[in-house]
């Protein structure tokens, strides 16, 4: 059994990443996980205002939810990013959510791939819905979740699922009408019996 902690980062309460979500959380219970979902639209987290204070051994200077927030990353095995595709990339609430790692960093004396810290080290994955169904849809959002999540933090990727073309931004989701949350629940279930996957 794995603790999972699902970090949804924007959306409609009831959109197309909601309903992604959910089929994943469904099946990686069904499989015996303990998953937690954390939605950025009900706790207020914001960006690092790169005061250091946590480098000194002080709590963040920010009052928000994200103090919180903290033991929970620091104890899960795996962390799944959720987030709708906003302006090519992830959304504002998840960024500003990676961000705030900076509090959980330790210094790193002998630094690899120039990164001047160190992290706790867990596995990783990433849920996008998007509106667009072409072949450059997900290329920012994915560059970033690779460079970031992956090469500069160094948590150890389990996959993506890139869920294009679930119907217009003005529109009802139609999540439904795609084969996605099958893949979702598929993700959810088999998540821990391959290395990594992208659906």
């Amino acid at each position: 059994m794995k603790k999972i902690l699902v970090v949804l980062g924007g959306g409609r309460p009831n959109g197309n990443t909601a309903q992604l979500t959910n089929a994943f959380i469904q099946r990686a219970v069904s499989a015996g996980h303990q998953v937690e979902l954390l939605s950025l639209n009900q706790v207020e987290v914001n960006g690092c205002l790169g005061c250091n204070a946590c480098r000194y051994g002080k709590p963040c200077v920010q009052k928000d939810g994200f103090n919180a927030i903290a033991p929970k990353i620091t104890e899960a095995d795996l962390i799944v990013f959720a987030s709708p595709l906003y302006f090519w990339t992830i959304s504002s609430k998840i960024k500003a959510f990676i961000e705030r790692f900076y509090c959980i960093a330790q210094e790193d004396e002998n630094p690899p791939l120039g990164r001047y810290e160190h992290y706790p080290i867990h596995d990783c994955a990433l849920l996008m819905t998007s509106a667009d169904r072409y072949f450059w849809t997900f290329e920012q959002a994915v560059s970033y979740y690779k460079f970031t999540i992956i090469n500069y933090i160094g948590f150890q990727d389990k996959g993506m699922l890139l869920a294009g073309g679930c119907g217009n931004t003005n529109g009802s989701p139609r999540i439904s009408e795609t084969n996605h949350l099958e893949a979702a629940y598929r993700f959810g279930r088999e998540i821990y019996q391959c290395r990594e996957k992208t659906f």
